[in-house]
């Protein structure tokens, strides 16, 4: 998920892998327009649903209210540490936090979105990846 700011660059906020929700949780519950757009890197399977329409499922299955609630528990807990991170980090150590904690997702998605992500340019995050390998 990103949005382009004043400048004309794409900032991405946030990802969503393999079983992952992702949309714009206050336009949705606004029904309003996002400020966001949503693009897919991978081969993805796009489920989509109407605000009414997950209104009434969650009413019908308890059970799913409860796996939505968990859902957005677990988005907002990782976007609330990626705040914390944006702000206790140095970029280099923010970049190798992340890496630590997911190698295999550093490695799948395209660079210039993971620099995107950490708040660095591509060419810086391509410096730190050089000081690793000497």
């Amino acid at each position: 998920m990103f949005f382009i700011g004043e400048k004309g660059v794409e900032q991405t906020i946030q990802f969503a892998i393999e079983n992952w929700w992702i949309t714009d949780y206050a336009a949705f519950e606004r029904q309003g327009i996002t400020e966001f757009a949503i693009q897919a890197v991978e081969p993805t399977c796009v489920m989509q649903i109407d605000f009414k329409n997950q209104m009434l499922l969650l009413e019908d299955f308890p059970k799913l209210e409860r796996y939505y609630r968990m859902i957005y528990q677990r988005a907002y807990a990782a976007l609330q540490m990626r705040t914390k991170y944006l702000y206790d980090f140095s970029k280099e150590e923010f970049y190798h936090h992340f890496n630590n904690h997911f190698p295999e997702f550093t490695r799948r998605i395209p660079q210039h979105l993971l620099a995107s992500y950490l708040n660095m340019t591509p060419e810086y995050l391509s410096e730190i990846k050089s000081k690793l390998q000497s």
